[in-house]
């Protein structure tokens, strides 16, 4: 889908919330609430006011790589972004040209055979594109090093022209991250859960609400591409499975925090709504014809018009509540993209459960 609406470049968000004035956290972004056709404006910190006793996050625990990397095609400068491991050790990888402002800008890829020059005498080969239907991303087996400790020693978090200028690693991890077992992560942060804060948690926790966390290592999403989503790694722990499944016997709310949370446990759900501990690759692709099985509501950013992530969140919100809350996010000026602001989609209210506690529907 795509909405009809135009995002000014003046509503991206530059810089983290936090470096916008003295005193400010994660927290102070806003927050857009969307129940069905309505709609109200908040700020973020009042999220554990619009929660309620026995609702249920779940969260991505995927920490954010170092992902670009400087490199050299013959004598031409690139960038190279690191996506995804796969099991046979190659990465998929995205090739893009500097272009003199600190980010960078779409590169053809390929061809295949093409060796890329990278720090500590690291090569890397591109052997196929990842997808038959696009040569974005390209399988690349590197030789020279390892390429988990050049992104270490080298890398630098993946950035895009609508920021203002490069930010530590710090900035593009959530609360919520820990580190993989085997030092893999996301090429770029699961940013839905950037706003929240070890304050803003306690808070949740002290009224009731839950957490179940799940993994999804996320693969890059070029700003330009809009493209459906590649395979991506996950996990679902048997905890965060029968906790979920528990939350909805007992007729609680499931809030997935990003598309990236709805893409993992949606891939561990059954047919009949069941969540199963489960963990590999998904190819899943949450549209509305598809539906979702679990998740009964959504925080998320602010996507483009074009971005594929908007199937996802008609197939929770529905068509008409989205158009409604993007034409007040535009109209309200709320800020776009990873340090922007954020948009919580829950069900519609009806009159008698209003003030009901989480069991009374």
């Amino acid at each position: 889908m795509t909405l009809a609406v135009h995002v000014p470049e003046e509503l991206s968000a530059r810089v983290p919330v936090e470096q916008r004035g003295p005193g400010l956290d994660r927290d102070a972004v806003r927050l857009l609430v969307s129940r069905g056709m309505q709609v109200s404006h908040h700020a973020f910190r009042e999220l554990p006011r619009l929660l309620r006793a026995g609702d249920l996050l779940i969260v991505n625990t995927s920490t954010t790589l170092a992902a670009a990397v400087d490199g050299r095609v013959g004598h031409a400068r690139v960038v190279v972004h690191f996506s995804t491991r796969g099991d046979d050790g190659r990465w998929a990888v995205e090739l893009r040209d500097p272009d003199g402002r600190g980010t960078t800008r779409v590169r053809a890829g390929g061809p295949a055979g093409t060796e890329v020059r990278l720090p500590g005498g690291v090569r890397l080969v591109l052997e196929e594109p990842l997808s038959a239907s696009g040569d974005r991303l390209w399988w690349g087996r590197a030789s020279g090093a390892e390429v988990l400790a050049m992104l270490r020693v080298h890398g630098r978090p993946i950035r895009y022209s609508y920021t203002e200028r490069d930010q530590p690693l710090s900035v593009y991890q959530t609360v919520f991250a820990l580190p993989s077992a085997d030092g893999t992560g996301s090429a770029e942060m699961p940013s839905a859960a950037r706003p929240f804060t070890a304050r803003l948690v306690a808070e949740l926790v002290s009224r009731g609400v839950q957490f179940a966390p799940i993994t999804l290592h996320t693969g890059v999403a070029s700003a330009e591409a809009h493209e459906p989503p590649y395979p991506e790694r996950f996990s679902v722990p048997e905890a965060s499975a029968r906790l979920i499944n528990a939350v909805k016997a007992g007729r609680g709310r499931v809030v997935a925090v990003g598309t990236t949370a709805v893409r993992a446990v949606e891939s561990a759900a059954g047919p009949d709504g069941v969540v199963r501990a489960r963990e590999g690759w998904t190819h899943l692709v949450v549209t509305p014809e598809r539906g979702v099985r679990v998740v009964d509501g959504l925080l998320t950013g602010l996507h483009e018009p074009e971005a594929s992530h908007l199937l996802m969140l008609e197939a929770i919100a529905g068509r008409a509540a989205l158009d409604r809350g993007y034409e007040e996010a535009l109209r309200g000026r709320y800020l776009w993209h990873e340090f922007g602001d954020v948009h919580l989609i829950l069900p519609e209210e009806h009159p008698h459960t209003e003030h009901c506690s989480s069991n009374c529907w």
